[in-house]
């Protein structure tokens, strides 16, 4: 085996694989090329080369996704550096282990006129669990060494990103045959949790006759739906879920906007709970924040052992136990009480459903349509990645197979890296992967596909309708005279892009076309594959409108 003759490099690439860390994506440069001997040769690490040091930043959350293990991002110094920091601010907010490092100009170098140097110390505090600034010289052997070992620990211990800043001083490129370092020992990591009291929570749980559990993003946890389908079973619970949250049961209300939307004020005192039970991630779900502020339950209990965001203003209770834990000694404690609160809303939802399937049927073409169709013909068993802003919320609005995972980058909700994520997961995923996207989003991460990692067995769907159609949809941009600056209309299309990269092209543009070219899209062929929905002269945005004033009970 090779190393870099830096004791500083050995250090590094020992510390990562004493904290498992097993996928390291490098971004090329010269600065960082101790990192690069030492990652690339060593036999515990796969390594990868993404040249886009932002695409490469989400490639390796995307794996950390799915792995739920520290994965680390290397890159050289300079700008390079802050091109990571998307990513590292969806890694914060999404609680996903991220490891940065990057290589740096010795001290004596920075701000003194020297080429590609920035001032790289601390550079993400405000979206870092911790930042270790290492220092170069075997004086500071040993508290390199601590400073490695905390902003690791920190990584894993609470689940996001953390920055370890490496100065390098030239030579950069000598290689020895034996490290000259003895491998260090990873600290044992603590759960989180505390010792929590029940017996309040088991008294006003056996008290309160409308119980609302939300469940926001989550990793999939058979064991978490298992327990929710024992929990359900109180008349007095309603489970409220997203696509997102990945648990599933025939009482669970899936499509929270399609249940709430229009509903009037009596119907939301109606709905309003004694309890709210939160757990999991962020919620897409903009109308189930604005009613929950609008009409605040008298307690709001969230289940993380963590951190709890006072996202609706009405946080009276952290319980820092896993969730699993929390509904468990809830079940073997609690007594069912007569209530028709699930009963009355589970009937609502019914009647929402069969207005649904009845304007799907009726719907003209257009990407409401689309997402019914799409939705039916992925395969079961598969992992289904999905882009933001349009995609995540039609997407809510439909049924997924339960046997599908499904994943998006809902920590700041951004656009620009959901393809890099898609692609990253599918490295590590035992499953088919496939990735919905929309225009904006696709054409925006582009160089996703600017690396030799796409699987024969990718598949992209992207639904081109010519812009950012939420913003004709959603009220303000509209009313404004500059609608085409909010929106993005192009004329752009993914053929040439598939050429370059060499993924397979097809174009669709009419229902028909859409369901027999699905038929057989999901086989696996010679290459990555991606499907293009061309939606750009569909009134999208009107037959939206009219979907949600078609649910209306009333109507």
């Amino acid at each position: 085996m090779i190393y870099s003759n830096k004791k500083l490099s050995q250090l590094i690439v020992a510390s990562c694989v004493a904290y498992q860390v097993e996928h390291v994506i490098i971004s090329p440069g010269s600065r960082n090329a101790p990192l690069i001997i030492g990652f690339a040769n060593h036999p515990k690490i796969k390594a990868y080369s993404v040249v886009d040091e932002r695409s490469a930043a989400f490639f390796a959350l995307g794996i950390a996704q799915q792995t739920q293990k520290p994965t680390a991002i290397i890159c050289t110094s300079g700008s390079a550096l802050l091109n990571y920091y998307p990513a590292i601010a969806e890694a914060y907010y999404s609680n996903i282990p991220l490891v940065v490092i990057s290589a740096d100009r010795p001290k004596h170098l920075i701000d003194i006129g020297d080429g590609q140097t920035i001032r790289q110390e601390g550079v993400f505090k405000n979206h870092s669990l911790y930042n270790a600034n290492l220092i170069e010289g075997i004086a500071s052997f040993q508290e390199n060494s601590v400073q490695i070992t905390k902003a690791l620990h920190a990584s894993i211990s609470e689940k996001g990103p953390v920055h370890i800043n490496v100065p390098f001083d030239e030579p950069l490129y000598e290689t020895v045959a034996n490290k000259s370092i003895e491998t260090p020992l990873a600290l044992q990591v603590e759960s989180n949790a505390t010792v929590v009291d029940y017996s309040k929570f088991v008294s006003l749980w056996g008290t309160s006759k409308k119980k609302l559990i939300l469940i926001g993003a989550n990793y999939p946890d058979k064991e978490l739906e298992q327990l929710l389908s024992k929990i359900i079973e109180d008349e007095s619970v309603l489970v409220f879920t997203e696509t997102i949250s990945n648990v599933h049961h025939p009482k669970f209300i899936n499509s929270i906007d399609k249940l709430i939307f229009l509903l009037d004020d009596n119907s939301l005192e109606e709905l309003q709970p004694n309890i709210l039970i939160t757990l999991g991630g962020m919620v897409v779900s903009k109308k189930i924040k604005q009613f929950l502020r609008a009409y605040q339950p008298e307690q709001h209990w969230h289940i993380d052992t963590k951190k709890a965001d006072n996202t609706y203003h009405c946080l009276t209770e952290h319980v820092k136990v896993d969730s699993v834990v929390f509904f468990d000694t809830i079940l073997k404690q609690h007594k069912k009480i007569a209530s028709s609160y699930q009963k009355n809303w589970l009937t609502v939802k019914s009647d929402r459903d069969k207005k649904h399937q009845k304007f799907i049927d009726d719907a003209a073409f257009s990407d409401l349509k689309v997402f019914d169709i799409i939705l039916k013909h992925i395969p079961k068993q598969a992992q289904l990645q999905l882009s933001n802003s349009s995609i995540i919320r039609y997407t809510q609005l439909f049924d997924v197979n339960k046997s599908v995972q499904v994943f998006c980058n809902r920590g700041t909700s951004g656009i620009d890296g959901s393809t890099s994520t898609a692609i990253g997961a599918s490295q590590v995923a035992q499953q088919q992967t496939v990735f919905i996207t929309g225009d904006i989003s696709f054409f925006y991460d582009s160089n996703a596909l600017w690396n030799a990692y796409l699987k024969k067995d990718f598949k992209i769907i992207l639904v081109n309708n010519g812009g950012g159609n939420i913003f004709k949809f959603i009220p303000g941009p509209s009313t404004t005279n500059a609608l085409e600056f909010f929106e993005t209309p192009h004329h752009l299309s993914a053929k040439q892009l598939c050429e370059m990269y060499h993924i397979e092209y097809v174009l669709v543009e009419t229902e028909d076309a859409l369901k027999n070219k699905l038929q057989v899209f999901f086989n696996v062929n010679n290459s990555a594959k991606l499907l293009e929905v061309n939606t750009s002269e569909m009134n999208n945005d009107t037959i939206l409108r009219s979907y949600f004033k078609s649910l209306s009970i009333d109507s």
